[in-house]
């Protein structure tokens, strides 16, 4: 294993420190537990969105606290969930009279610890709501969940929900939104190589030279079928058929396209499959309103790919539009 790291057992800590030098205009790191918060949190009569979850996804989460998204991500160890303890902490961090929304990825212990958070922070008299994203539509059920992975689709729902509460939408009309962009949101990647976990050591699955992972999870979860490498426009082709008829999304919508890098796919390559997949959207009927290219949800060095698809209307569009200003999303601040 080769990985500019010190001790594996503090990589995450130290990750977190070098996060907070670089971007203390945005965020504050707090330690034992770890917690990435927004600068000026908390901010008063604003719904705080909290989010969290295994380390190794970054940008994902902590790359996305700052105005117009996230008020704290909770990070737990690499491909680890964060304890409800350190959820507790985010939420006391940045909660309020207006309440917080926890945006949880469909992982079975994240979806125990989040809930056994939010119900100490209601002990607190605090308003906390969750919801579970589950966009994947490589399998049903999988190692660590219980029904559908949530992946690439977060980063959009954090971003539009986050939209939401900046321009002090209730808890209710923010936890609505969310509910609605989970329904109309869906994602599937594949995997050319494996990652490899610090404190394992080695890849954490194996794959032939001539082999790729069709439906992989952002963990290295298995998914739908191991097959031969072939052309970019095959796959892609594979990709998109796979998402665009689980909705199914027909003729005449408008989506938002997310293509994203699993932390080793170069973006020549990203791009290249970001034309593909839009010129086959078009093909189809389907107008792309909005666009987002690049390595925001990833698996640490994967070599890989996701292909995220959003339908949208005027108000997802213009909370999508709407100023961001964090360490990997920024516009129109």
């Amino acid at each position: 294993m080769k990985k500019i790291i010190n001790d594996p057992a503090n990589v995450v800590t130290e990750s977190l420190r070098g996060l907070a030098l670089a971007h203390p205009e945005l965020l504050r790191v707090q330690y034992e537990p770890d917690v990435v918060v927004r600068a000026d949190a908390p901010v008063a009569g604003k719904v705080a969105v909290v989010s969290g979850g295994g380390s190794g996804h970054e940008p994902l989460h902590g790359g996305f606290v700052g105005v117009g998204m996230l008020d704290a991500a909770v990070p737990g160890a690499v491909f680890t969930s964060p304890t409800p303890d350190a959820v507790q902490a985010a939420v006391s961090a940045t909660t309020g009279d207006a309440g917080a929304l926890l945006i949880v990825k469909n992982y079975t212990g994240d979806v125990l610890n989040f809930e056994t958070a939010a119900e100490l922070a209601a002990a607190e008299g605090l308003d906390v709501r969750s919801v579970v994203i589950d966009d994947d539509v490589a399998v049903a059920d999988s190692t660590f969940t219980a029904g559908r992975r949530g992946v690439g689709g977060t980063v959009l729902l954090e971003k539009i929900t986050g939209a939401a509460a900046e321009r002090g939408d209730s808890l209710d009309a923010v936890e609505a939104l969310a509910r609605k962009v989970i329904g109309q949101v869906r994602s599937i990647g594949v995997a050319l190589t494996a990652p490899t976990v610090p404190h394992v050591g080695e890849p954490s699955f194996d794959l032939a030279d001539d082999e790729i992972e069709f439906g992989i999870g952002i963990h290295g979860e298995p998914g739908r079928e191991r097959l031969k490498a072939e052309p970019a426009d095959a796959l892609v082709e594979r990709m998109v058929n796979a998402v665009v008829e689980d909705l199914p999304f027909a003729d005449g919508d408008r989506v938002l396209l997310f293509t994203n890098s699993m932390g080793g796919t170069p973006l020549v390559e990203l791009y290249l499959a970001h034309g593909i997949a839009e010129k086959l959207l078009v093909d189809r009927g389907i107008t792309v309103e909005r666009r987002l290219v690049g390595p925001y949800i990833t698996s640490l060095e994967m070599q890989g790919i996701s292909i995220s698809l959003l339908k949208v209307d005027e108000e997802l569009t213009e909370l999508w539009d709407a100023p961001v200003s964090t360490a990997a999303l920024r516009w129109r601040i």
